[in-house]
Formats: structure tokens, C-alpha cells, sequence
């Protein structure tokens, strides 16, 4: 088996991050099993359509596991037989962690032990977030809040990442 890597891919909204990083994944798959794990939540009909279009775009090769919150629990479950996983998204988890009503630090320390547990597997990781530090500050307490612990949480991905991509129109720029 080929050493392991782990790629961040980041961006904007509609910057092509998630085709992107199953695209990357799935070339590196091979035989091997693959994995998607599944961030979002189908809480209101605007999410339901939006996971649906998700998964028509999604390859066939992957299996999926919801991991709205739980997501290091998911990650330490995948055993040396996985090959690839894709996590989207970490903008998502963020907020599901939020609206459980983790506090900074618990939120900061799961961000942390993911960012450990992805540097330390067996298997290749594909990891999709947004970019949030490129726009305004959010006017609202809660927007500042997930604006600080999403981007505080990349940067956790990030340096444990092998490579970061940042995804403009539907074109990578490598970041790392």
C-alpha cells in the first residue's frame, strides 16, 4: 500500500472543493476500500435537496457513515483495511458542534484529536472546509464565534495536512 497522505481542500462556497477532493480520492482509491463521511444533516427540505445533489455526485466506490458530530469517533473506527475516506465537511461539523452546545474548548480539543487522528492513519484523507477568513466579520456574537473556531479548526487540519488546497472557481491552488 502507497504511504498514506492527508490533503485539506479549501475554499469558498461553489469553488468546486468537494467534486475536487472525491475526484483526488477516488484516483487514489485503486482497489481499496473508500469511504465518505458525511457531515450534514437533513434538517429542513433545503438540506435534504442539497445532500441529495451531494450524493448523485458522489462515485459509487464510496460507503457512506453520517458522522454529523461524532466524527472523530467515525475516523478512529476506520481499521488498516480502509483506503481512502473523504470528510465533508468540517464547516458543518463545526456548526453541529455548536448547536450540541460544545463549549470552545471541547470544540477545539475534538478539532484537535480529528487533526491527530487523520496525521496518524493508515489510510489517505481527503478533508473539505471553507474558508472563512477572507470575508466580514460577522456582526452576530454566534458568527464571530463559528467564524473563530472554524478557521482555528482548519488551521488544526492544516498543519497536520501533507498538502492544503485552496479551490478558486473550480481550480486548485496549492497552499502546502
Amino acid at each position: 500500500m502507497p504511504d498514506s497522505q492527508l490533503i485539506l481542500v479549501t475554499g469558498g462556497s461553489r469553488s468546486g472543493k468537494s467534486s475536487y477532493a472525491l475526484d483526488l480520492a477516488e484516483r487514489r482509491a485503486g482497489a481499496r476500500r473508500a469511504f465518505f463521511l458525511a457531515t450534514a444533516q437533513a434538517i429542513d427540505e433545503e438540506m435534504r435537496s442539497r445532500i441529495a445533489h451531494h450524493q448523485s455526485l458522489r462515485p459509487g466506490i464510496f460507503e457512506t457513515i453520517e458522522a454529523p458530530v461524532e466524527l472523530c469517533e467515525a475516523v478512529a473506527k476506520l481499521d488498516r483495511r480502509v483506503g481512502v475516506v473523504v470528510i465533508d465537511c468540517l464547516t458543518i461539523w463545526v456548526s453541529n458542534l455548536l448547536a450540541a452546545n460544545r463549549d470552545d474548548a471541547a470544540i477545539m480539543a475534538e478539532a484537535t484529536r480529528l487533526a491527530d487522528l487523520l496525521k496518524q492513519a493508515p489510510f489517505d484523507g481527503f478533508v473539505v472546509t471553507d474558508e472563512v477568513g477572507s470575508g466580514i466579520v460577522p456582526m452576530a456574537p454566534l458568527g464571530r464565534r463559528f467564524r473563530d473556531l472554524l478557521g482555528w479548526t482548519n488551521q488544526a487540519v492544516a498543519r497536520a495536512a501533507d498538502q492544503v488546497l485552496l479551490m478558486v472557481a473550480g481550480y486548485p491552488l496549492r497552499v502546502k
